[in-house]
């Protein structure tokens, strides 16, 4: 059987696939982003799981050598001193690092932009030999 569709059929018949495609896709989209939103969850509440058992380690394993300085023959002040100054120098290094690496400069992306600004002076170059070509030709 061979009949042939009128042109408002075919654009109808377009127009409702590509309206069931995309919702479709956004239907995709969401499922997969509602998928990656549990992951996160699930990750975060796994960090926090283990920072909560690595804070009371870390408490022990510091007492722990105040307790072998104070062995070693140095004053139970001068021991929680030492090793107390010792890990505040190292947390506010850590501190410094991490609030450098947030500042706004150091969250631009740097390499989209320089690609970016590339293509565009790549496709500037073409235009313009395009046009010299038609001008020439004219």
């Amino acid at each position: 059987m061979n009949y042939a569709r009128s042109l408002p059929e075919v654009f109808t018949d377009l127009i409702r696939q590509l309206t069931t495609l995309m919702r479709t896709e956004a239907q995709l989209a969401r499922t997969e982003m509602s998928e990656k939103v549990t992951q996160v969850g699930a990750g975060i509440g796994l960090i926090v799981g283990g920072a909560v058992l690595i804070m009371p380690g870390l408490v022990i394993l510091l007492q722990a050598a105040v307790a072998a300085l104070v062995n070693a023959g140095i004053d139970d002040a001068w021991a929680a001193l030492i090793v107390g100054g010792g890990i505040v120098v190292i947390g506010l290094i850590l501190l410094m690092v991490g609030m450098s690496r947030l500042k706004a400069r150091q969250l631009v992306p740097n390499r989209t932009i320089e690609q970016v600004q590339r293509d565009a002076s790549v496709a500037k170059q073409q235009v313009r030999k395009d046009d010299d070509s038609l001008q020439r030709a004219a």
